[in-house]
């Protein structure tokens, strides 16, 4: 008796403790199953010679699915040299990690399915784990992601294997909660550039016209770990168009390739991919990078939010995922490029 009492306490005392569930449904999470298949796709479906757009070719694709119902809606990607190719490591907006090496016969192979250790908030609804960015120290392996809602960075040890620390940055904070860090980026130098998806410009300086200045993205760069690091420098981001910037890779020689995401009804995505010089990443700056590329209809298209780069035989590849938001009308793409300009 005395020990069934326990056990009776004990579970009170949790269900006291713990914030009580809203009732609306869980977040998925991928389970320890990790099943994976690639089906090949074309960049024209009508020409299977077109490979050139812009400052790309296009080198090959797949479409991913999985008979796991919590896989899909990938914000970011990372790609490192593997012993059969490269693996790679895709994180999703609800805090699932799925990992893969794939070679040039585009199957992939070892496999894991796992979830972020830890994050804001319980991990029940979508917004407790919206992560939407990453970058990983090659040299390292230590992760950081990017959480919109509550505008923070948090760090992990090589592998998602636990959590290990957390900032709130100040320059953060006014971030929109759906429009926050959406683009973090591992700079070669060691800084790190965040930028916001959907906070405006407000530099009291600003002397272009009010559209212009809507049009811009509050920048920061760190000039080291964002966890503990000094404040900040501003820099603002300019993208082409009525896009809004998705994603942002750094190259070797310290330029930036950033991934701007456009919608229009009843239901395209477009994606522009523009290459910002090194000098423009620097506080005070209002950086517009040189366009690279428009991925658009009649071409595949879909909602890319990830982007990476790799070498490969001395040309940079560049990597781009697509988030399904898991809805049946869209799809999780993997496309590969070289950059040719």
């Amino acid at each position: 008796m005395r020990r069934l009492l326990t056990i009776l306490f004990v579970g009170v005392s949790v269900c006291a403790i713990v914030p009580t569930w809203s009732g609306e449904a869980r977040l998925d999470l991928l389970g320890k199953r990790a099943q994976l298949t690639a089906t090949r796709v074309m960049l024209d479906r009508t020409n299977p010679r077109h490979v050139r757009v812009g400052g790309l070719t296009y080198l090959g694709g797949v479409a991913l699915a999985s008979r796991d119902r919590a896989f899909g809606g990938f914000s970011s990607l990372d790609v490192t040299a593997a012993v059969t190719g490269n693996r790679f490591t895709l994180l999703s907006d609800g805090g699932n990690v799925v990992q893969f090496d794939m070679g040039p016969n585009w199957r992939p192979h070892r496999i894991a399915f796992t979830n972020l250790p830890a994050g804001p908030g319980i991990g029940w609804e979508k917004r407790d784990r919206d992560s939407e960015s990453m970058a990983i120290d090659p040299k390292t392996g230590k992760i950081w992601v990017g959480f919109e809602d509550s505008n923070s960075i948090w760090r992990y040890s090589p592998g998602f294997a636990r959590y290990e620390a957390r900032a709130n940055p100040e320059a953060m904070h006014k971030w929109p909660a759906n429009g926050g860090p959406e683009s973090l980026a591992h700079l070669p130098d060691g800084r790190f550039v965040v930028i916001s998806e959907e906070a405006h410009a407000h530099r009291p300086d600003w002397t272009g016209s009010e559209e212009e200045r809507l049009h811009t993205r509050q920048a920061l760069i760190f000039a080291g770990d964002p966890i503990g690091a000094a404040p900040p420098s501003r820099f603002a981001y300019e993208p082409y168009g009525r896009y809004d910037p998705a994603d942002v890779t750094a190259l070797p020689n310290g330029d930036l390739l950033v991934l701007d995401r456009g919608f229009r009804l009843p239901f395209t995505f477009s994606a522009r991919i523009s290459r910002v010089a090194a000098q423009d990443v620097a506080a005070g700056r209002i950086a517009k990078g040189r366009l690279i590329a428009t991925i658009d209809a009649p071409l595949i298209h879909d909602n890319f939010e990830g982007i990476d780069t790799t070498e490969e035989n001395g040309a940079t590849i560049v990597w781009m995922v697509s988030d399904d938001n898991q809805m049946f009308l869209q799809r999780t793409l993997l496309l590969k490029f070289r950059l040719d300009r």
